[in-house]
């Protein structure tokens, strides 16, 4: 869909009461930061009642900052929503990680001859990040990320640990393709979650941790609400479920184009501050005669 006046979905808008948001490609950019312009959105939607949540393939201790930059008070839904769990209380409402088995069966997988120079294979136990080596691939995420990566050599070691997540890195976006088509045709959505995040990332997680069934969670067990009340904003096929999930379910403008596919309205690039002009356009329009603009500007938490 393209970015026409948001008119026929603004009675929808009334019932939102939770805005779920993806970090990388939504809220983030190329700076790895939130824009002051987002930011104020944000704020203004908290100012009227309605809460705001992360949910992010990222490390739980990586989005941490953006979970408290945007001021919520919510859970933080991360890993893809394997782990779920309560910045202020500690609390850790859920963590569902990869078996042993499956964590072997795929390392033996990228430990191919044709396969193991080309990837960067990534294992998160414990909110940590084990690697074989550190690699030039593994420099920049953990530079974005904020993580120190812990070089184990032999991953096999750590298998017995269950990792959150299972992460293969190329910079060849053909090889994480075939990488994806391949073990899609080995495991069912029933024994593995497969997705990517971005184009270079395959990503692997228990078949019940996905971003869908993780806000359905945080809405519908934590906070009483229901589908109709939820409006998410992603970028990725990672966001498909969540997307899917939502009343109103938003796309960026960066987004490939299946994933626009799947929303109901697509917001300009994460650049433009795309996650702003949504909130803009479904929160602070109101329909009387003609459209009105009403501002609510709140400053820090």
């Amino acid at each position: 869909m393209d970015l026409a006046s948001p008119s026929t979905e603004s009675s929808a808008a009334s019932d939102i009461r939770l805005l779920v948001l993806d970090v990388d490609g939504t809220i983030a950019g190329k700076s790895n930061t939130i824009s002051e312009r987002v930011k104020q959105a944000i704020f203004a939607v908290q100012a009227r009642g309605i809460q705001v949540a992360i949910a992010t393939g990222r490390m739980y201790r990586s989005a941490l900052r953006f979970h408290q930059e945007i001021c919520s008070d919510l859970p933080l839904i991360a890993y893809q929503g394997a782990w779920i769990q309560d910045p202020v209380t500690q609390h850790l409402h859920s963590h569902l990680p990869v078996s042993e088995h499956t964590a072997l069966k795929l390392l033996d997988y990228f430990e191919q001859p044709e396969l193991r120079q080309l990837l960067s294979v990534h294992f998160y136990i414990d909110d940590q990040l084990y690697v074989r080596e550190v690699t030039e691939e593994t420099k920049l995420y953990a530079q974005r990320s904020g993580i120190t990566p812990i070089a184990v050599g032999d991953l096999r070691l750590f298998c017995h640990h269950k990792p959150t997540k299972v992460l293969a890195l190329c910079d060849d976006k053909s090889v994480i393709e075939q990488l994806l088509g391949n073990l899609r045709r080995q495991y069912t959505p029933a024994e593995l979650y497969l997705t990517t995040s971005v184009a270079t990332f395959f990503e692997a997680t228990h078949p019940l941790a996905n971003k869908g069934l993780g806000v359905r969670y945080l809405a519908e067990e934590l906070l009483g609400l229901q589908r109709a009340n939820v409006m998410s904003v992603g970028d990725n096929f990672n966001d498909a479920e969540m997307l899917e999930y939502a009343g109103i379910g938003i796309a960026m403008g960066n987004a490939p184009a299946g994933v626009q596919r799947l929303a109901q309205w697509v917001a300009p690039d994460v650049e433009e501050d795309g996650v702003a002009v949504a909130i803009e356009n479904f929160y602070f329009f109101k329909k009387v005669g003609c459209w009105c603009w009403l501002l609510v500007v709140v400053v820090g938490c």
